[in-house]
């Protein structure tokens, strides 16, 4: 019988740890948790290491070849177990040290959704401690980077993905209208930290902007006809209007209608409740608040290693600080939140939860071009959005687009598909290959397999040139001038993939909360709408993993204070619409005049005062997956 021990070393680029305890028969005791990392020797072992290991309930079997550890089935796929004879060094195991800090709340990630959770979980429990971990120099500046998204108040007002056509020519607005809903928790989240002065000067991070569909050719123009018409039927859609008179659109987008083809039949809607938002500056805002309070702490430049659950239920995550000399440093919490964008999946599966081995994730990049010439950008005051090539994934959904950066306006096309198997723009290209599993290889082939026009779509983009990219803006805006634009490269975005019940796989829209059954931790997996919706997104985090203290009259008096429409389906009762959108536009100084509210065009509030769904079959695809 041996004692704990472990090794810890490098040799030719290999760094091994294990935790050896009793009973094994080729060596005498059992091997409770192991792990490997590999790395070409000189690498950068935060970016490029590839990691196997196994859960503490992994023996070493007397059945496996040579003597060796059975393979674990979360075990990354194509991980050689190389340099076993490592030097070793005497050091302990993350387990069997004692943590730097406990807390009661860990966020990973300095993006808008562990902010957001940041700002929830301070106004509802102020004494309770919190610390965030960022891997890089500052927050934001991934996904929630203004120039890394496309900066929409995503709330189906002009993105036709989510209003699809049946068999049967019917419009469904189901997911129209539950986005829409989600977006006013976000306007009134805003519009809450702006009264609180957590969130100061509105127009740094929120303008007005109307938001638009703009179709051409006779079946677009008939769908866009048929997808107003059916939203007539939610006072969420209340004011918006459909054209197909080229004067009148004209006079919405005049850059848009320059120098077009007089014989091209167009149609567009338009509907003055949009908005531009820049979800960087809302992030740099909730951050700066929460360093404020004595309970909380930011760790810049601290790349989570692990995460292993401590014997009393709570987690140890071990992270690397990455500017210092510090070394691994340890720290304990109750509750962990992953929100690190594209690297949730990897930081997901550490945890060994089963919860998470039914996702995959596949990166997809975009790059916009780019106009700040005055002259072109004070002609366009909208986000006119497009129809999606065949095969398209959400964000690519083609929109010329008014942006505000530093109360500066710019005009941004796109975005145009790219790809990298990274699953962060600062990420690694091992990124892919080893968020790969046994459980969730199928799952990816599977839907390599059936969403072909998606791989058709993906090899076309990248084969484009300046001068494709100039073509497709052309559509948008006949008069554009090549030398005017300059293309930049935005986030990267990881789309799910989530294992189905016949153990095939989906490609998904959305994002999509990832819970221990006892909720002591949570990631957030996905794409669009993503930031739009945060507030309601961590709202529904916190239904999910604080589902007790929710319950308390407590929690509910201040989440309704903070959302006065909690509880409250929005698209059944058109007074508190109406309220809903004078009371933000108030405080976050939208500019735009609101549309008036007729309650008695819309009837009684149906029992469940969703969207009627029609009767046809919705052709599911990666864009509107359920």
């Amino acid at each position: 019988m041996l004692p704990l021990m472990s090794l810890k070393g490098r040799h030719h680029g290999v760094r091994l740890w294990t935790r050896i305890g009793v009973d094994s028969p080729s060596l005498g005791c059992s091997v409770a948790t192991w792990a490997i990392t590999t790395a070409a020797p000189g690498a950068d072992r935060n970016k490029d290491d590839t990691v196997i290991k196994s859960n503490k309930d992994i023996l070493l079997n007397s059945s496996a070849p040579f003597g060796g550890p059975a393979m674990n089935r979360r075990q990354v796929i194509g991980t050689a177990l190389a340099g076993l004879a490592a030097t070793a060094l005497p050091g302990l195991p993350a387990w069997a040290q004692p943590a730097d800090k406990t807390v009661d709340v860990l966020l990973i990630g300095g993006g808008i959704m562990s902010a957001t959770l940041g700002i929830w979980l301070n106004e509802l429990e102020p004494n309770w401690s919190i610390t965030m971990l960022e891997r890089l120099d500052g927050v934001a500046l991934e996904s929630s980077n203004g120039w890394n998204n496309a900066g929409t108040g995503h709330s189906a007002l002009a993105e036709l993905n989510y209003t699809p056509e049946d068999d049967k020519g019917n419009v469904h607005i189901n997911a129209a209208v539950q986005i829409n809903e989600s977006f006013q928790i976000s306007r009134q989240f805003w519009a809450s930290q702006v009264r609180r002065g957590v969130l100061k000067n509105p127009r740094s991070f929120i303008n007005s902007t109307p938001h638009m569909s703009f179709v051409w050719g006779d079946d677009n123009i008939e769908f866009l006809r048929k997808r107003h018409e059916a939203l007539k039927a939610s006072p969420l859609f209340a004011g918006m209007e459909f054209s197909t008179d080229r004067a009148q659109i004209a006079k919405w987008v005049p850059l848009m209608m320059e120098g077009r083809d007089p014989g091209q039949a167009i149609a567009a809607t338009w509907s003055p409740l949009g908005t531009d938002v820049d979800f960087g500056e809302i992030t740099r805002q909730f951050v700066a608040h929460l360093k404020t309070q004595p309970n909380f702490s930011l760790q810049l430049s601290s790349e989570v290693e692990d995460i292993t659950r401590n014997a009393d239920g709570s987690w140890r995550v071990t992270y690397s600080d990455l500017k210092g000399d510090a070394g691994e440093r340890f720290v304990d919490a109750k509750f962990v939140f992953i929100g690190g964008g594209g690297g949730a999946l990897h930081l997901l599966q550490k945890t060994g939860i089963p919860e998470g081995e039914d996702y995959a994730g596949f990166p997809v990049g975009g790059s916009f071009l780019v106009n700040e010439n005055p002259s072109v950008t004070v002609q366009h005051l909208a986000k006119a959005y497009g129809k999606a090539s065949v095969g398209a994934p959400p964000m690519s959904v083609p929109h010329l687009d008014t942006r505000y950066f530093d109360n500066k306006r710019v005009v941004l096309f796109g975005p145009f598909a790219t790809f990298s198997t990274k699953f962060l723009k600062d990420g690694s290209y091992l990124d892919l290959m080893t968020s790969v599993t046994l459980e969730n290889i199928w799952p990816m082939l599977d839907v390599g397999a059936e969403q072909f026009d998606l791989v058709k779509y993906l090899a076309g983009q990248l084969m484009l040139s300046d001068a494709d990219r100039l073509a497709a803006l052309r559509e948008y805006y006949p008069q554009a001038k090549g030398e005017e634009w300059r293309l930049w490269q935005a986030g990267q975005r990881v789309q799910i993939i989530k294992r189905d019940k016949e153990g095939g796989g989906t490609l998904k829209l959305g994002t999509e909360i990832v819970s221990a059954q006892d909720g002591s931790i949570a990631a957030l997996l996905g794409a669009s709408p993503g930031a739009s919706t945060a507030a309601p997104i961590m709202l529904s985090v916190l239904e999910k993993v604080f589902k007790d203290k929710v319950a308390t009259p407590e929690w509910q008096a201040k989440i309704r204070e903070i959302v006065p429409s909690y509880g409250v389906k929005l698209n059944g009762n058109p007074d508190m619409v109406q309220q809903e959108w004078t009371d933000t536009s108030e405080q976050l100084q939208l500019a735009s005049a609101l549309p008036t509210i007729d309650p008695a065009a819309y009837g009684p509030a149906p029992a469940n005062a969703g969207a009627p769904a029609p009767s046809g079959v919705v052709k599911q695809v990666p864009d509107i997956a359920p």
